[in-house]
């Protein structure tokens, strides 16, 4: 008897992780994250007073974010992904308590929290993905997570400006601390393992350098990576310059985060897109998803502020199609990374959301010297139109 243990009833009862363990995980870390994006680049400009000062702050804090991702395949061999995943958690809610300060350093201490807990958060998520959903399921799993964030991305950026807007500073930024939290006990809830064949071998490269080389040198993962760029400067602009727009044509901050929060309920449309893909071909889908997000923001750049409500409108009609690429571009680099170099490939695929943050606001910064604030959206239909090209060219047919 001496050798009989008791477990608790409940541990063998946890169901293994499939695809709704990780939409729920990505639902709470989106409310975290969703709650205050609308909040921030109007707390910026509100310290900063000049939209073209608040673009160059955005470019210093994902050029310093930017090496934190690079070698986070370091901090997972080192200390385990689930204590990574933990870290993540922390960072969020670190980066509220400076963004309270409502001073610049504040500011800027703030942001590199969040975007070094969204990375450690992205890239952790991602490998467990891996782990657990079959390369076949990936997109049926992919459109489940996006679709389940709808709630988070509806609800959150309006809330945050209502409790900014009402009720203060704190009330917004300890919105997110609450979330954070939450996200935190319902992850050590699930218990994921962590993989040991995730980790890299002896003889793999720990470098990041190392990591970058043998990622261009894979052209399917260069095509996944563009993929996931182009989507995703959409939402950085989206985010950013969509609130912006609104308080400087003088709809307001409530506006702003009405915007986003509207975009972000079309989030649930990332099932049909997914059956979507399923029936007619990724590569057909996201194609046609791509040209038609760079229409839609050609429009939206060419009325501007002559009719706000209009080109917000348009810019809701990019924001459809681009949870096409939201609900299956992901699945390019599932399917295309090997298994022996998944963690290292997946720091450096995660930079396309640290360059995202960083090259949108380094061009506007430079357009918005000699454009309006429409020609911002023309740029970005630009790159949209140049991803779809390349998408149809060079993603294989059978996928």
């Amino acid at each position: 008897m001496s050798t009989h243990v008791r477990h608790p009833i409940w541990l063998p009862a946890l169901r293994p992780a499939d695809a709704r363990t990780f939409a729920s995980l990505y639902a709470v870390e989106s409310f975290a994250r969703a709650t205050i994006s609308s909040v921030i680049p109007i707390q910026a400009y509100e310290i900063l007073h000049n939209e073209r000062i608040v673009s160059i702050l955005y470019t210093i804090v994902s050029l310093m974010g930017l090496s934190v991702t690079l070698f986070m395949p370091m901090l997972i061999r080192r200390f385990a992904r689930r204590w990574v995943y933990t870290a993540g958690c922390v960072l969020l809610a670190i980066g509220s308590a400076f963004f309270v300060t409502h001073t610049l350093p504040g500011q800027i201490a703030g942001m590199l929290c969040r975007v070094m807990g969204a990375s450690a958060l992205s890239i952790t998520l991602n490998l467990y993905i891996m782990d657990h959903i079959r390369k076949t399921d990936f997109m049926q799993a992919e459109s489940l997570r996006m679709a389940w964030s709808m709630f988070a991305w509806t609800g959150g950026p309006t809330l945050g400006i209502f409790l900014y807007t009402h009720f203060g500073i704190y009330a917004a930024h300890g919105a997110v601390v609450v979330f954070a939290f939450a996200l935190l006990c319902l992850f050590w809830f699930y218990r994921l393992s962590d993989n040991q064949s995730i980790r890299p071998g002896k003889s793999r490269p720990a470098n990041p350098l190392a990591n970058i080389g043998r990622f261009v040198k894979q052209p399917r993962l260069r095509l996944a990576w563009l993929i996931a760029f182009g989507r995703s400067c959409f939402w950085t602009t989206f985010f950013v310059y969509g609130p912006l727009f609104m308080v400087i044509t003088g709809e307001g901050k409530l506006a702003g985060g009405l915007l986003v929060s509207a975009g972000n309920a079309l989030l649930f449309v990332a099932i049909f897109w997914g059956r979507a893909g399923k029936r007619f071909g990724g590569r057909r889908v996201m194609t046609f998803a791509y040209f038609a997000m760079a229409a839609m923001l050609f429009a939206a750049g060419g009325i501007g502020e002559a009719a706000p409500l209009l080109t917000a409108a348009l810019l809701l009609c990019g924001a459809l199609f681009t949870i096409a690429l939201d609900a299956l571009g992901s699945t390019a680099f599932m399917r295309s990374v090997r298994s022996y170099e998944k963690a290292q490939m997946a720091a450096v695929y995660r930079t396309y959301l640290d360059f995202s943050e960083l090259t949108p606001p380094l061009v506007c910064s430079v357009v918005l010297t000699f454009f309006g604030l429409g020609s911002v959206f023309v740029t970005l239909g630009m790159l949209a139109a140049f991803c779809g090209f390349v998408t149809w060219r060079y993603l294989p047919k059978a996928f």
